[in-house]
């Protein structure tokens, strides 16, 4: 799988811009603040809808515009096909292929894949929860097509239960309450099902993963240190019974005087948790900030081994800013994986910050060697008015 040709309008510092890339590796270079880092952004995003740098889509709308697009054309195996993707700062986002009909995001999500080496990698060992759910989510979305559509409800249900649980706070009165504890019963009921089928779908991801994790991280680490992930569903109930259902149900009459005074969703998979375990410890409290790095590598390469077996494809790898993170050792190795991959997204401010990067040998990885992207001309060329024209070419087939 590769992408031929990336178009974006109005996302984030771009007003336009369309860049041509190469299977094989393609170094989109320039100095910081170019916005490097928000053009493989937008692959991510057109591949997963969302992106791990924010948790709401507002963000990745261009200053003063009401949203953004982001299209690419992507080669698969047999076949060929151009998606698209509109991020809304209001309302629902959309998508489209082959400039078909308007979609759901769903429709899209997932039909892109690809995994993203970043800065922030470490905090997904270190930070809180909703880093490490993110990632969690976002693999998902692109192993199982339903997941988005599966989170998404469980999100407006969840904002559904929460608006009854303060109403209640605010109603001292009995007789003003039954026609809010009734729909909080429905709400609930709605909440454990969505809730036990995305808690069962983390469960497998993360069972996949971790012999592959353990594997990566041994590569990277050595031999003799052991890593494990372990998966900390706030519904626990899901892995101790066939039916969880009347034992989570329980669990919200348990928490109801709880859930109403403070109006908020006590438990749910909005809480569920990853453990980074390292030689048997909680990596959080005793992993050194080199240790998280390696273990936070050891996942990503975990993840893209599962998505290649699964889906049949080898995904797009994005290597945003990553090496200047990295010791020497870690630096070869990252590189060499990346150098056999189909196609390699890397961001750099110079050539120098990956040391012999534009030395990987013709066709070393079938696909031709290195592709060069000087993304200070792409910004000149926001504001050349022969641009305009290219602009309206952009997207006319794939190649």
């Amino acid at each position: 799988m590769y992408i031929s040709r990336l178009a974006v309008d109005h996302y984030r510092s771009w007003d336009n811009c369309v860049v041509d890339l190469e299977p094989g590796v393609n170094i989109l270079q320039g100095r910081n603040g170019l916005g490097k880092t928000n053009l493989v952004e937008a692959v991510e995003v057109l591949s997963t809808g969302s992106s791990h740098r924010v948790s709401t889509s507002a963000p990745l709308v261009h200053i003063g515009d009401t949203s953004a697009t982001i299209r690419a054309n992507v080669h698969h195996r047999e076949s060929s096909e151009t998606l698209e993707f509109t991020v809304a700062t209001r309302g629902a986002n959309r998508g489209r292929v082959d400039s078909g009909p308007s979609l759901y995001a769903r429709d899209v999500i997932g039909r892109l894949n690809c995994v993203v080496f970043a800065p922030d990698d470490q905090r997904l060992v270190s930070s809180d929860p909703a880093q490490r759910r993110s990632f969690i989510d976002q693999a998902c979305s692109q192993l199982n097509p339903m997941y988005a559509e599966l989170l998404q409800r469980s999100r407006h249900i969840a904002k559904q239960r929460v608006a009854l649980l303060k109403q209640l706070s605010q109603q001292p009165q009995v007789s003003e309450q039954s026609a809010a504890l009734s729909g909080l019963e429905i709400w609930t009921g709605q909440f454990i099902d969505v809730g036990v089928q995305l808690t069962k779908e983390r469960a497998e991801l993360i069972s996949d993963l971790q012999e592959e994790f353990a594997h990566a991280y041994s590569s990277l680490a050595g031999q003799g240190n052991q890593a494990r992930l372990d998966y900390q569903p706030s519904f626990s109930e899901v892995l101790d019974n066939d039916d969880p259902r009347t034992a989570i149900s329980e669990h919200y009459q348990r928490l109801y005087a709880g859930e109403v005074s403070r109006g908020q969703n006590l438990i749910g998979p909005h809480r569920d948790d990853m453990l980074f375990r390292l030689n048997g410890m909680n990596a959080r409290e005793y992993a050194s900030n080199g240790e998280m790095w390696t273990l936070a590598l050891a996942l990503k390469l975990a993840l893209f081994t599962l998505m290649k077996r699964r889906l049949g494809t080898t995904p797009v790898v994005i290597l945003d800013d990553v090496f200047a993170q990295l010791d020497e050792s870690r630096r070869a190795q990252i590189l060499a994986f990346a150098s056999t991959q189909e196609q390699v997204l890397i961001t750099v401010a110079a050539e120098s910050d990956v040391p012999g990067l534009l030395e990987v040998r013709e066709g070393q990885n079938g696909s031709g060697g290195v592709h060069l992207i000087d993304v200070q001309q792409l910004v000149d060329r926001q504001h050349n008015d022969d641009y305009e024209m290219l602009l309206k070419e952009q997207m006319k087939g794939t190649e």
